[in-house]
């Protein structure tokens, strides 16, 4: 699965942190994306699909195309987290459904999952609203 020179590390690498939102995590080859998602919603937003139309241009240019990629949707702690693991699959459907009618990448190229409230970004107590934590993350699986 690669170290820094791994191809999504240089997709990230074109899109620091800039308007796109997209930021390489700690362990590449991983990358946050600042989906903006409503609380208790799966809806993507404006702020959202700005975000995906610069992930489906890069997924879909040669670099990366011929790779697979797992989306995990991520939840603030509002809520219960049996709810919140429901809702964070929904997000991870949402942007790989996004991904393969907008931009044609294959669906199979793309694992949707969600991990609920477990893994915060921004630690916060229990029915706490955090943005930051109401995320996707995507992960290059390899070829």
């Amino acid at each position: 699965m690669g170290g820094s020179s791994a191809p999504m590390g240089t997709m990230a690498a074109a899109h620091p942190t800039g308007p796109t939102g997209i930021r390489m995590a700690s362990k590449p080859p991983t990358a946050n994306l600042n989906v903006v998602f409503r609380s208790g919603s799966a809806d993507l937003t404006p702020q959202a699909i700005t975000v995906l139309n610069h992930l489906g241009e890069a997924l879909t240019s040669n670099q990366l195309s011929s790779y697979h990629f797992k989306i995990v949707g991520h939840t603030d702690t509002t809520g219960n987290a049996a709810t919140n693991l429901t809702l964070s699959e929904q997000r991870a459907e949402a942007v790989k459904n996004y991904l393969a009618t907008k931009f044609n990448v294959p669906a199979a190229k793309l694992q949707a999952t969600g991990a609920g409230e477990s893994d915060l970004l921004v630690p916060t107590p229990p029915n706490t609203p955090e943005l930051r934590n109401r995320r996707v993350e995507i992960v290059n699986l390899g070829q």
